[in-house]
């Protein structure tokens, strides 16, 4: 193939980042000499226990809350499972029904499908043309059996990001838990919840450079919530199991590193989308940027090709070293379009023909010009290809 970037661009940052070398130090620390079972009361458990606490304890004032307001889970979808099951569950008595919105992650999405089988009704929001939750929706959608509302901090393949102050400020006046996935937006944008009104908050460890499997589920002290994991006391009796302290304090560390020179590593990714979208347009005229021009998470372009098939683009960018997607990585394979496009109000063609390029700690802006010529090139290969194709099969 023609061009050939000759090197590996990870533009896949928003599916899964790499493991710093520090959060891997820090894991192997952990493994090598704290390994006991921080439920055991002898030394060596002890010993897991300060370090499980510690941890939680410096997680708890990266965001704002308590120590016993951070619950360890095994990642971004356990800890939504969590939100919406155990919130549910805990103020059935209360009500049944639960709003969310039409672009929310699958772990929000098909986890209010099974409650719906479990007899709570959901209400799913409608979106405007960027993907975004207009609040007034929101308090529209509210009925005196309104126990719970999910709207995500940002979507994960468009990036836009909703106004969760105004909506979680809706959400309290009428006495409603406000929970939001935050998996995309926390290392990128400011969260405190003493400031922001939300009651529930998912983070999930390997999109900020951390382990996989690993997860944090944020709820304030006041709000009731049921297990969903029975076993053991841990974490507060709300997730049974030993604890996997070696990707805990690997979290820990990865939100130490993302943290450390967060502003300054946004405006670099905000420059280098910038410059990103502005060569695309210039050389795909015809190319369009999904998602908010303003409100949306730095280093995220998600952009669609008029006849070019997303996945065949992703698997042609792939053979030259460049590592994008076709949407969120929980999605890579299906045969369905995307139900975040769908939502905006495209067709299921339209839907088809786009991808997802996410930037992160380690692209720089000569990775740019390499990842536009690519895109260029292989864009007019698959036009080319489907013109040939066509042509074949048109009578004479």
């Amino acid at each position: 193939m023609t061009g050939n970037t000759h090197k590996t661009i990870y533009c896949d940052h928003s599916a899964t980042t790499p493991v710093a070398p520090e959060v891997a130090e820090e894991m192997q620390r952990v493994m090598r000499e704290v390994w006991g079972n921080p439920s055991s009361v002898h030394q060596t458990g002890r010993a897991a226990k300060v370090e499980l606490e510690l941890a939680r304890e410096r997680l708890a004032e990266h965001l704002g809350a308590a120590r016993n307001e951070i619950i360890f889970t095994g990642g971004g979808t356990e800890s939504d499972n969590l939100a919406l099951r155990g919130i549910a569950e805990a103020f059935r008595e209360q009500g049944n029904h639960i709003i969310t919105s039409r672009v929310e992650h699958h772990a929000i999405l098909h986890t209010c499908e099974a409650l719906e089988n479990n007899g709570f009704e959901v209400t799913y929001l409608e979106v405007d043309e960027h993907g975004r939750v207009d609040p007034r929706d929101v308090e529209a959608a509210i009925t005196a059996e309104t126990i719970l509302i999910s709207i995500m901090h940002a979507n994960n393949e468009i990036g836009t990001i909703n106004p969760i102050d105004a909506i979680g400020r809706i959400a309290h006046e009428h006495g409603i838990v406000f929970h939001t996935d935050a998996v995309q937006t926390f290392g990128k944008l400011p969260i405190d919840v003493q400031e922001l009104p939300v009651d529930a908050l998912s983070i999930s460890g390997h999109k900020i450079y951390g382990p996989k499997g690993i997860g944090v589920l944020y709820v304030n002290k006041n709000i009731d919530i049921r297990p969903q994991l029975t076993g053991g006391s841990q974490e507060r009796n709300l997730r049974a199991g030993t604890e996997n302290l070696p990707a805990i304090a690997g979290l820990t560390r990865a939100v130490q590193f993302i943290l450390q020179h967060r502003d300054e590593e946004t405006d670099r990714l905000r420059s280098l989308q910038q410059h990103l979208e502005a060569a695309l347009s210039e050389a795909l005229p015809e190319a369009h940027i999904h998602g908010h021009p303003h409100h949306r998470i730095p280093g995220l372009t998600h952009v669609g090709f008029p006849g070019v098939d997303g996945e065949s683009l992703v698997l042609n960018l792939d053979m030259r070293g460049i590592h994008v997607s076709s949407g969120s990585a929980c999605s890579s394979g299906s045969i369905t379009p995307s139900h975040v496009l769908l939502a905006m109000g495209y067709d299921e063609k339209t839907a088809r023909q786009a991808i997802r390029i996410s930037l992160g700690k380690s692209n720089t802006m000569e990775d740019i010009p390499l990842i536009v010529q690519a895109v260029t090139e292989e864009t007019e290969r698959i036009r080319s290809a489907n013109a040939r194709k066509h042509s074949r099969m048109t009578p004479v």
